[in-house]
């Protein structure tokens, strides 16, 4: 994995997709906060990424930087930028509002804004670039998302509501894989990525730590393209 910012206050990575930030269920898979420590040492988990999410994930080195971290990303000030690819003909500009709750097998669900079962969320989302692929895969667009707050599976969440979910998302869309037009296999795992976050340094002004498109993604953005 690639270090993207370290200090005695902070340490960055570019997250893999496929790895679990904290240990999970499965016995005997390393998470990378274990993996980290080894090699680092002690660290604290600020926030977190879906297995199959890739991009900025953020640890603390110490209590008090910890503590600053959480209070920061409680308020919502921290800016995090997603890269996405969805299905179906998003518009061009939206945002959605839907509450967030929990649902059955560790999933969560849209609600009504204002609905009591559910968590405050809002994420703005704007269409980069759009797909008409011929063959078996039906139109797709890959969008910027900024969540305004960090409810678990927001992004995902506010996606499917919106009727572009994710174009591989088994949890909520389609269970993949995305073909190429020759019925090859494209992509295997849900396509989004952390790409951008800022947040304020402990000890000192804001800090932006950004992470390129994994090369898995950026080889079927050119296979889209083609």
């Amino acid at each position: 994995m690639e270090l993207l910012f370290e200090d005695r206050h902070l340490l960055v990575i570019d997250k893999p997709a496929g790895r679990l930030v904290i240990p999970g269920r499965v016995a005997g898979e390393p998470s990378l906060r274990e993996e980290l420590e080894a090699r680092h040492g002690p660290l604290w988990v600020v926030h977190r990424l879906d297995r199959g999410t890739s991009g900025v994930l953020v640890f603390a080195r110490s209590a008090a930087a910890h503590r600053d971290l959480n209070l920061q990303f409680e308020r919502g000030e921290p800016r995090k930028v997603y890269l996405a690819l969805v299905s179906g003909r998003p518009p061009d500009r939206f945002e959605r509002d839907d509450g967030v709750a929990p649902a059955r097998k560790g999933k969560m669900k849209p609600v009504p804004p204002g609905d009591p079962r559910g968590k405050a969320a809002r994420t703005g989302f704007l269409v980069l670039e759009r797909f008409e692929p011929s063959g078996r895969t039906g139109p797709l667009a890959l969008l910027e998302a900024r969540p305004e707050t960090g409810r678990t599976h927001q992004v995902r969440i506010h996606l499917l509501a919106a009727g572009c979910p994710l174009a591989i998302d088994p949890d909520y869309g389609e269970a993949g894989p995305l073909l190429d037009t020759g019925g090859n296999p494209l992509l295997a795992r849900t396509p989004l990525h952390a790409a951008s976050l800022t947040l304020r340094h402990p000890q000192g002004g804001p800090l932006t730590v950004e992470a390129a498109l994994p090369a898995d993604l950026a080889r079927t953005l050119v296979s889209l393209r083609g």
